[in-house]
């Protein structure tokens, strides 16, 4: 009897082999690394994973989807975590991990947020979202799609949208399209804010009034003669900034 989808998790279960293919040729799990999937469901992704991990960790709030992994599975070639992948303690994992999971699109942006917590015991993170939130990931200064989600992950991860999915590639069919997206942590190296929460909150600040100019919407953190000093022109929008732009403007605050 096939699990119900429960519309309060987002439940939408992969079922197209070829995708499941698609995903696991890009993750191409090597010997010896450890891996955990986020949003299990059914199974379908990680059937697969489990015959090439040593020991595949799964995140899963749906306890009848949790209790039928235990079942399917044995204990020491699949450990389930059952519980809340916006609450869960990441750094409980053993590193580098590498992280994949059909992410439920109601959470996906929160969850994002919050796995900025644990950027550097990642290897890499491969996942399947709404194709309208990868492409806000991945936008440029002074697209429509640039925003606050677009700054914070390009600061600290490199990333790339690997292929799309359809509606149809799932049970039951969502009404948008999907795309999978790889995120890749960029070394200590280049991550030049002395303060991350610093950046977080010009970064929130300045988006939270993206319709106006930096003059106002960064006028209760830096002043007009900050930002040029910057040589930043504060009659410009929060969407046409680079990242760069935002750390010049968050580590003047902490110098």
């Amino acid at each position: 009897m096939k699990h119900v989808p429960r519309k309060r998790f987002g439940q939408h279960f992969l079922a197209d082999q070829g995708v499941i293919a698609g995903i696991l040729a890009a993750v191409s799990l090597r010997p010896g690394e450890h891996i955990a999937e986020i949003g299990p469901g059914e199974g379908a992704l990680t059937d697969q994973l489990v015959k090439q991990a040593d020991v595949l960790h799964v995140i899963e709030i749906d306890r009848d989807l949790a209790a039928a992994l235990r079942q399917r599975f044995p204990p020491e070639r699949l450990v389930v975590h059952e519980g809340d992948a916006l609450a869960f303690d990441y750094a409980s994992l053993p590193a580098p991990l590498r992280l994949v999971g059909n992410l439920p699109y109601n959470i996906s942006t929160p969850l994002l947020f919050h796995l900025l917590n644990y950027a550097e015991r990642f290897s890499d993170l491969t996942f399947m979202l709404q194709r309208e939130v990868v492409e806000r990931m991945v936008a440029s200064p002074s697209g429509p799609e640039y925003g606050r989600l677009s700054v914070m992950l390009q600061y600290r991860y490199d990333m790339e949208m690997l292929f799309t999915v359809p509606p149809e590639a799932f049970r039951p069919p969502p009404k948008v399209e999907s795309a999978i997206v790889r995120l890749r942590p960029r070394p200590a190296s280049q991550l030049l804010a002395r303060d991350a929460q610093t950046l977080g909150r010009v970064v929130t600040a300045a988006f939270t009034q993206r319709r106006k100019t930096l003059r106002n919407a960064l006028g209760k953190l830096i002043g007009e003669d900050g930002l040029r000093r910057l040589g930043i022109d504060p009659g410009l929008r929060p969407e046409n900034l680079s990242v760069a732009d935002y750390v010049a403007i968050s580590n003047s605050l902490t110098a």
